[in-house]
């Protein structure tokens, strides 16, 4: 973490209060998607990483300061699927104080320079482990930090055309742990979209979620394999259940036309999760 940071930091933990007005008007400017909210969810948004900003730490890694207009930049883009939760997702007593218990499970923010090389293991069905080497713009740990590359955060407002942001990524991932692993089902209260309990809800959002899942995976096969048309959502959604509602939810946040022209049967389950009535 930078000095300057550090210090900036411990004063709005000491007294938070609103981000400077230059500063928040800078990432409006540089983040087009946050432009298409009105006056009042910006607003309700700059309160909301104001908290945020008291609550987490950044470390900067590789050399890398992280400044105050990074900060605050990183934190819009990873409050902005907070803005209209109210509920806690231990189901405790709705309201805006509460609804950064949904990140309750990490302080760190690990922000690179640019993309990083993790060895990764896994183990194939006969037992054989294979080790390889995947590139990361973000990661997320269960009950542990988050790890951005600056580079991509950086880009966000020019590849929001691509429905593409690895700050969204990455904290859907957390809202995804909320109820355990990573399964692709944030959790869900009784009476989710007329379901008449949490089970319920789950099954109802798991099966759409499934069907989807599956017609997104067997596009990607068909262009890679056989010279198909690529699916405009990243394909790296393909990978598991779980990265497919990463993958949606950046860019149901980032270019919600697209998203919904080609996956309106997932529209209706995100409005209702993120935009509760």
């Amino acid at each position: 973490m930078s000095g300057g940071w550090g210090r900036l930091l411990r004063w709005w933990q000491r007294a938070p209060r609103a981000i400077p007005d230059p500063l928040w008007q800078a990432v409006l400017a540089d983040y087009g998607f946050l432009q298409t909210l009105s006056p009042d969810e910006q607003q309700g948004l700059r309160a909301l990483c104001t908290e945020f900003l008291a609550e987490k730490e950044f470390h900067g890694a590789g050399g890398l300061q992280v400044t105050d207009p990074m900060a605050i930049a990183i934190a819009a883009q990873a409050c902005l699927p907070l803005l209209h939760l109210t509920a806690r997702p231990d189901g405790g007593t709705p309201g805006r104080g509460s609804v950064l218990r949904w990140y309750a499970d990490f302080v760190g923010i690990v922000v690179q320079p640019g993309e990083v090389v993790a060895r990764r293991e896994s183990i194939d069905e006969t037992g054989v482990v294979h080790a390889y080497d995947e590139v990361l713009a973000g990661e997320a740990m269960e009950q542990g930090p988050i790890m951005l590359s600056w580079q991509a955060v950086r880009e966000a407002g020019d590849s929001a055309d691509a429905g593409y942001n690895v700050v969204i990524h990455e904290f859907a991932h957390k809202l995804d742990m909320a109820d355990g692993a990573p399964d692709g089902c944030p959790p869900l209260p009784p009476g989710f979209m007329g379901a008449r309990s949490a089970t319920q809800a789950r099954r109802q959002w798991l099966e759409v979620w499934e069907g989807a899942y599956a017609q997104f995976c067997d596009q990607v096969v068909v262009a890679e394999r056989f010279g198909g048309e690529m699916p405009w959502l990243d394909s790296y959604g393909s990978q598991s259940l779980d990265e497919f509602f990463a993958v949606a939810c950046e860019a149901y946040f980032v270019n919600r036309p697209r998203f919904s022209a080609d996956f309106a049967n997932l529209l209706p389950l995100l409005d209702a999760f993120f935009r509760p009535a």
